[in-house]
C-alpha cells in the first residue's frame, strides 16, 4: 500500500534534515535553496510497541514492521503557481503525494539564511497556501468552463453534481481557505470532490521545527502557528529536526534514551512524526502472529476483512472464507493464543467484518 506524505515548505526551513533522520536516506542538506531538486522517497518504518509486545509472547523467528513513504519534496517559492523557481515540478510532486507534511521554520539562527530575509512561519505557511490555491483555482476554473454549459441546461445530472461541487470549492479558494474546509453532504458529491484531486484537499500537519531548547514546550513561533490554523481542522508537531539528527547519530538505543531525558522528551520527534504521518493517512494496523513471523499489516481504516485479507495477498481476498480475530488487550492478559481460544475470547468473523486497529488476524481461504 504506497500511500504517501510530502514534506513541504519554504528552502531552508529544515526539510532535507528531518528526512535525512526519517529515513537515514543522505538528501543533500546545505544552507542554499534547491539543495533538493528531485524528490527524495524513504520507506520509513513505523514505531509501534504492540509488535514488540506481542513478539516477547510468540518468540517468533522474525518481527517485521509496517512502513510509510515520505517524500523530501523541492522547496517552494512565490510564483510557484505560475512556474517559479521550481514550482512547476514542485506542484506535479506534491499532487502525487496523499498528505502533506508543511514544515514551518520555528527557531533563529543566524548562520541560517532565510529566503525572506527574517524568521515568519505564518508568512511562510501563507506562500505555500496561496500557491497551493491559485494552482486549485486554476484548475476549478477550467473545469468550472467545461461543465457550465451541460448543468445550467438541465439535462446532465452528473456534470449539474459536478459544477456545484465546483462552485462550492471556488467560494472557499476565492476567499483564500484551503479546499479541505470545505464539507459535502452526500456521498456523491464527496466522490466527485475526491476526484478533482485538489491540492489544498489533502489532509495537512504542521511540522514546527524548533531549537533544542523549545522542543518540549514550544515557542511564541508555535504560538502563532497554532493560533493561525485553530479553523483549519489541521494537527501540529513540534520537532527540533538538529537534535533529532544529533539523536540518529548516536549508536545504541540506550544512548538515544538517554540524550531524550536529558532534553525532557519521552519519544523523539522522528518516531512521533512517522505515527502522525501514519494516522494522517488514514492508516490502521493489523498483525499476524505465528512462531515464523509476527508481522503488523498497513490498511485503511474502515475496510472490511476482505480487503484486509488482500493485502497480504489478492487470492486471500478472492477466495476469502472467514477470519479468526484475537484483540490484542486479550492476546496480552492471556499470553497465547491457545489460552484465548480456551478463555472464548476468540472470534470467527465474515465478510462485513470492518477490521479494528490492533486486531490479530489468521484468514481462512480457498481459491
Amino acid at each position: 500500500m504506497a500511500l504517501q506524505c510530502g514534506i513541504v515548505g519554504l528552502p531552508n526551513v529544515g526539510k532535507s534534515t528531518l528526512f535525512n533522520c526519517l529515513s537515514n536516506a543522505k538528501a543533500q542538506s546545505a544552507n542554499f535553496p534547491f539543495c533538493t531538486i528531485e524528490p527524495n522517497v524513504g520507506v520509513i518504518t513505523v514505531p509501534d510497541e504492540r509488535l514488540n509486545k506481542l513478539a516477547e509472547f510468540v518468540k517468533p523467528q522474525r518481527i517485521l514492521p509496517t512502513t510509510v513513504e515520505i517524500v523530501d519534496i523541492a522547496g517552494l517559492v512565490k510564483g510557484a503557481s505560475k512556474g517559479e523557481g521550481l514550482g512547476n515540478k514542485f506542484l506535479a510532486n506534491i499532487r502525487e503525494t496523499d498528505a502533506i507534511l508543511h514544515v514551518l521554520r520555528c527557531f533563529d539562527d543566524d548562520n541560517i539564511t532565510h529566503v525572506d530575509g527574517s524568521v515568519n512561519p505564518i508568512r511562510d505557511k501563507e506562500i505555500i497556501d496561496y500557491e497551493l490555491q491559485l494552482k486549485d483555482l486554476e484548475t476549478i476554473e477550467t473545469r468550472i468552463q467545461k461543465v457550465q454549459k451541460q448543468a445550467q441546461t438541465g439535462g446532465d445530472k452528473n456534470a449539474k453534481l459536478i459544477y456545484d461541487v465546483l462552485v462550492k470549492y471556488k467560494e472557499a479558494l476565492d476567499m483564500g481557505k484551503a479546499a479541505r474546509t470545505v464539507q459535502f453532504d452526500s456521498k456523491d458529491e464527496q466522490k466527485a470532490a475526491r476526484e478533482l484531486f485538489l491540492l489544498t484537499s489533502k489532509p495537512v500537519l504542521y511540522v514546527c521545527n524548533v531549537d533544542e531548547a523549545s522542543a518540549v514546550n514550544g515557542n511564541k513561533y508555535v504560538e502563532m502557528v497554532r493560533e493561525a490554523v485553530k479553523e483549519e481542522n489541521a494537527e501540529i508537531l513540534i520537532v527540533a529536526a538538529k537534535t533529532e539528527a544529533d539523536i540518529a547519530e548516536l549508536e545504541t538505543y540506550e544512548d538515544r534514551q538517554m540524550f531524550l531525558q536529558e532534553v525532557g522528551l519521552e519519544e523523539s520527534g522522528v518516531s512521533r512524526l512517522i505515527k502522525s504521518a501514519y494516522k494522517l493517512l488514514n492508516l490502521e494496523t493489523y498483525f499476524t502472529a505465528g512462531v515464523q513471523e509476527v508481522r503488523a499489516w498497513t490498511y485503511l481504516k474502515g475496510s472490511k476483512a476482505p480487503q484486509c485479507a488482500g493485502v497480504i495477498h489478492t487470492d486471500f481476498e478472492k477466495g476469502f472464507i472467514r477470519a479468526e480475530v484475537i484483540k490484542y488487550n486479550d492476546f496480552i492478559q492471556y499470553g497465547s493464543e491457545a489460552a484465548v481460544k480456551e478463555a472464548g475470547k476468540l472470534s470467527v468473523e465474515g465478510k462485513e467484518y470492518i477490521v479494528e486497529d490492533g486486531d490479530i488476524m489468521h484468514f481462512r481461504f480457498n481459491v
